[in-house]
């Protein structure tokens, strides 16, 4: 919804891609993105939300697939970082706030609860804490860092390019 209200502006030619892309960081994003600290993603939905963006960037750019224009071309002109990265800088954010809790708060009971009962058959369904495992495997940090909140953003927040 927010982004057919903004495509008048994004899409038109006559507007630096400069503009346009902090319209994208302020506008759309932040939509795109809400509420996605306790998303358990499956790479089918990483690569969802990866395709969306790029639809949404090409659109601003006014190039079509047709074009064959590098994503990483795109992105580099509107100045955006992948909604992917973003989406596990959030996700680490949000652990590292939850882990410097006190431990009578309801979201730090919450990730130590064990539920009692038995697994149906098959694989078991990807849960958040497996997510924020690999995100922590990929940025290099590790539990004990989250005590140290500059630290803890330094090593998990994802910066737009300049």
């Amino acid at each position: 919804m927010k982004w057919r209200q903004v495509t008048g502006t994004t899409c038109d030619p006559r507007m630096p891609l400069k503009l346009k892309g902090k319209i994208y960081k302020s506008v759309i994003r932040p939509v795109l993105l809400y509420g996605s600290e306790c998303w358990a993603m499956k790479k089918t939905d990483e690569k969802r939300l990866h395709v969306a963006e790029m639809r949404m960037l090409r659109w601003m750019c006014g190039v079509t697939r047709m074009d064959k224009v590098r994503n990483e071309y795109i992105r580099g002109s509107l100045k955006v970082a992948p909604v992917t990265e973003k989406l596990k800088g959030n996700r680490l954010s949000w652990y590292g706030h939850v882990k410097r809790r006190d431990e009578t708060h309801v979201t730090k009971k919450a990730m130590s609860i064990n539920v009692d009962g038995w697994r149906g058959r098959g694989r078991p369904k990807k849960i958040w804490m497996d997510c924020v495992r690999s995100d922590m495997r990929e940025r290099g940090v590790s539990d004990s860092e989250t005590g140290d909140r500059t630290e803890w953003k330094k090593k998990t927040y994802c910066a737009d390019p300049k």
